[in-house]
């Protein structure tokens, strides 16, 4: 009989929709603590400043920013969810990504160790000197990573105090901790980082908040990815202006019109929340489905393709058969977003469905089918309602 409470300015779609409906009990803060102001935003098209020469990550409304803030005496926080130095490496001859070898994912490019590094598994090797594809020579560096921001800051800025901090700069235990509270106590003027900075943090004097790439999650394969970038936009913007001085937003993107960032930029989460509920209601995801995923994996490709078939097929049986009274959608196999992790394949089967006792006995007999002798070499399991898919 504990009461439970859920806190957030941008709480889930479907916490929302249960609040809406009464399943839970909605309490709403409808004004900033000691009245303050929201943050003022302004959306920056990073296709105009392209169009007016600039080539550097930072608009010129974003520079401009900056420089009257540190003169203020006041601090800023950029965030740029990439790390590294450049997020991409390819082949000038076949425009081809050097890949991790034991994953399906291109490798990063890390200045301060001159290595490429995988993000996923830490494989870090150096900078191939002929393309593994087509044996180029030559090779392109693309995108933008903390390392080359706090670079490119330094630069621009040259009297300011830059702290970054990211997966690299967090290596040690209490080095999250001490960063932060270095810049509390104002012994640094920039604070640079991934999402770990977007979040929950009180900086009385950052009067200004950049987000340096508000597109980067938007497009991915995911029903949530609106959700997330409107939730991780708002929650930065929230950063800005938390004191005495009115905060000040700039966001960059290449999507300036995309509804999205514009109702994030207007800190508007229930026009937001209209918007996505109705999406998926047509679409019949969470909150109007549970979504059950059910994964192979294996060192073998061709064992976890063959299994990940005939979890299909015997999920098509169960539900014309035995549990023909289980509403199920099924979808697959395909391959996982990231197929292959540490030299582990991974294939899935998608399951829209409602969560039942039937559901639950029917998702235990595969289960108890496909971790038998028989399929020693795939391990497989079942995710109900995961945060990704």
């Amino acid at each position: 009989h504990c009461p439970l409470l859920l806190a957030s300015a941008t709480p889930s779609i479907e916490s929302y929709y249960y609040a809406k409906k009464g399943v839970y009990t909605l309490l709403e803060l409808k004004k900033r603590y000691r009245n303050m102001p929201l943050p003022e935003v302004t959306v920056v098209d990073m296709n105009r400043e392209r169009q007016l020469g600039n080539g550097t990550p930072f608009s010129n409304a974003l520079i401009d920013a900056i420089q009257e803030t540190l003169s203020h005496g006041k601090q800023v926080l950029l965030l740029l969810n990439r790390r590294g130095y450049h997020t991409m490496i390819s082949c000038c001859s076949c425009n081809e990504p050097v890949y991790c070898p034991n994953c399906s994912v291109p490798m990063t490019y890390h200045k301060v160790s001159d290595q490429l590094m995988c993000h996923y598994c830490g494989h870090m090797q150096p900078m191939p000197k002929t393309c593994p594809h087509c044996g180029g020579k030559q090779f392109r560096r693309m995108g933008f990573g903390t390392q080359q921001m706090e670079e490119q800051l330094q630069l621009l800025f040259p009297k300011a105090r830059v702290l970054r901090m990211d997966a690299d700069t967090t290596t040690k235990k209490s080095a999250y901790d001490e960063l932060l509270g270095k810049f509390r106590a104002h012994r640094a003027d920039v604070l640079l980082g991934t999402q770990m900075v977007a979040k929950g943090h009180d900086f009385p004097d950052v009067t200004l908040v950049g987000v340096l790439n508000a597109d980067a999650a938007l497009y991915l394969d995911d029903f949530r990815a609106g959700e997330r970038t409107f939730s991780m936009l708002t929650q930065v913007i929230g950063r800005a202006g938390r004191a005495a001085k009115r905060g000040v937003a700039v966001i960059q993107t290449m999507n300036p019109n995309h509804e999205v960032i514009r109702l994030a930029a207007a800190q508007d989460y229930r026009a937001f929340y209209a918007r996505d509920i109705k999406l998926r209601e047509a679409f019949t995801f969470p909150p109007f489905c549970d979504i059950a995923v059910i994964s192979a994996a294996s060192a073998s490709e061709a064992a976890c393709t063959k299994c990940a078939a005939e979890i299909f097929t015997f999920m098509k049986d169960k539900m014309s058969g035995d549990y023909r009274d289980v509403p199920v959608i099924s979808f697959g196999p395909f391959e996982a977003p990231l197929y292959k992790i540490e030299d582990c394949y991974r294939m899935r089967v998608v399951l829209k469905c409602r969560r039942s006792k039937r559901l639950l006995a029917m998702l235990g007999e595969l289960l108890r089918h496909f971790t038998t002798k028989d399929y020693k070499a795939v391990s497989v399991g079942v995710d109900i309602n995961p945060t990704n898919l």
